[in-house]
C-alpha cells in the first residue's frame, strides 16, 4: 500500500534527496517556499513554515509520515549573537515545527502508526564553540521529540537525526574551498564530511516500516564525531 508522506521544506538538498528515495513506492508531498528541485512525481505545495497555516493545504486525510527539514546554521561567538538571532533560530528550527505538527495532528492520527522525523545537530550532545544558538534550538527539538514519542506511543513513532557537517547549500560557507573541506573532514573519525545521501538513507530507513520498533531515538549520522575520540 502506498503511504502519504509529507515533507516540510525539501525542495533541494537533503529533503529533495529523501523525497526522491521515497517517491517510487509512496505518494510524496513537499510543502515549501520554492520548487526548484522537486523530484518528478512529487506533489509540491506552496508553503512558508514561518508564516502559513498548514491546515489550509490540500493534503490527504491520512498522513503516514511527516518529515520537517527547515534549519539554520548561525555560527558566531556568543558575545556577537543578538537575542534576535536566537529567536530566529528557534522560530525556524523548533516553533514552526511545533506549529506544523499541531496543524496536521488529525491527519497523522488517521494512520495506523504514523512516523515523524526531525533534524537536530551533533552540537547538541557534543559541546562546540560558536554553536550556542543553533544547539539551543535543535536541543529543543530533541526534547520535544522524545516527549511526543512517549505521549503518542504506540500510534506515533518519533525519531531525530543529528548530523555532523553535511555538504549542502546551507553549509556552503563552511565548505567553499578545498582547504576548508580537508580541515572539516579531518575532524571526523571517518575522515570526510557528510553527504545528502548519508542523511537521506538514514531518514528513509527511519520513516519506513523496517524501523517499526524504533521510536524516541536521536540517531547520530556524524562520521563518528559524537562518540569516537582518536586523540
Amino acid at each position: 500500500m502506498k503511504k502519504n508522506i509529507l515533507l516540510i521544506g525539501g525542495s533541494y538538498g537533503i529533503g529533495a534527496t529523501i523525497a526522491d528515495k521515497l517517491r517510487k513506492n509512496n505518494s510524496v508531498y513537499i510543502a515549501s517556499r520554492s520548487n526548484e528541485s522537486i523530484p518528478e512525481g512529487v506533489t509540491h505545495l506552496s508553503f512558508d513554515a514561518l508564516k502559513d497555516d498548514i491546515s489550509s493545504l490540500d493534503l490527504p486525510e491520512t498522513i503516514h509520515s511527516f518529515i520537517y527539514c527547515p534549519g539554520s546554521i548561525n555560527l558566531k561567538p556568543f558575545k556577537m549573537m543578538s537575542e534576535d538571532t536566537f529567536q530566529e533560530d528557534l522560530n525556524v528550527n523548533f516553533l514552526s515545527l511545533v506549529k506544523s505538527v499541531k496543524g496536521i495532528l488529525p491527519n497523522l492520527k488517521n494512520a495506523d502508526q504514523a512516523s515523524l522525523l526531525f533534524f537536530s545537530t551533533v552540537a547538541v550532545n557534543t559541546g562546540m564553540p560558536f554553536h550556542t544558538s543553533v544547539a539551543a534550538a535543535k536541543g529543543a527539538i530533541e526534547g520535544f521529540a522524545k516527549a511526543l514519542a512517549a505521549e503518542y506511543a504506540p500510534n506515533f513513532r518519533v525519531n531525530v537525526i543529528a548530523p555532523s557537517l553535511t555538504d549542502t547549500s546551507l553549509a556552503s560557507k563552511l565548505l567553499n574551498n578545498d582547504s576548508k573541506k580537508e580541515k572539516m573532514a579531518e575532524r571526523h573519525p571517518l575522515k570526510r564530511v557528510g553527504t545528502v545521501d548519508d542523511i537521506a538513507s538514514t531518514a528513509t530507513f527511519l520513516i519506513n516500516d523496517d524501523a517499526s520498533w524504533i521510536t524516541g531515538q536521536v540517531i547520530g549520522v556524524d562520521g563518528g564525531l559524537s562518540t569516537i575520540n582518536l586523540n
